[in-house]
């Protein structure tokens, strides 16, 4: 399975980022082929209604990347109940060509709890570009954003988690690969 990873962070080593590097290593050791796409490596060009921007190299290997994809993770930073402005932009570029009918796990990283909001927002999002929202999200807050110097949430709890939501992504993106 050919799985698109969009780590929507404009920050170096985001907590949102190393949750997904997570949780490639995972989908990795079950022979799952990933594509990392970092925005704050490899940032896109600002949105507009008239259309693509030629030139932007970044948003180019980005759209093709997601729908050369069977499944897509979405992750973002929760800032002030909301995703981040640079995973909304790229996701403003993108719609039903690189999501329909696409099994879509999202991940959100706060300063409190939990990113709730985030996660609902993204949800609303892959709903209206026809992707289908994986049953189960990954949220990590507050003093569950501490990761090990391998790169692996130190909380046994957030491991847990984020293989329990793992495993429903996973099984839902099969369904879907198997249908089309």
């Amino acid at each position: 399975m050919n799985i698109f990873i969009l780590a929507g962070s404009n920050r170096k080593d985001a907590t949102s980022t190393q949750i997904c590097r997570y949780l490639e290593k995972e989908l990795q050791a079950r022979d799952c082929a990933t594509v990392f796409f970092d925005l704050y490596e490899k940032p896109v060009s600002f949105y507009t209604p008239e259309g693509y921007p030629e030139g932007d190299a970044n948003l180019t290997e980005m759209k093709k990347a997601a729908a050369a994809a069977d499944a897509i993770i979405l992750a973002t930073p929760e800032y002030h109940g909301g995703m981040s402005g640079v995973l909304k932009n790229a996701l403003d570029h993108m719609g039903g060509a690189e999501f329909d009918s696409k099994a879509v796990l999202s991940v959100s990283s706060a300063g409190g709890a939990v990113g709730v909001s985030s996660l609902q927002q993204m949800q609303v999002l892959v709903r209206n570009v026809h992707g289908i929202n994986s049953p189960e999200w990954i949220s990590i807050g507050g003093d569950q954003r501490e990761f090990d110097s391998s790169g692996e949430p130190a909380s046994v709890a957030v491991k847990e988690r984020a293989i329990r939501a793992l495993n429903y992504f996973l099984q839902l993106a099969g369904q879907l690969k198997k249908e089309a």
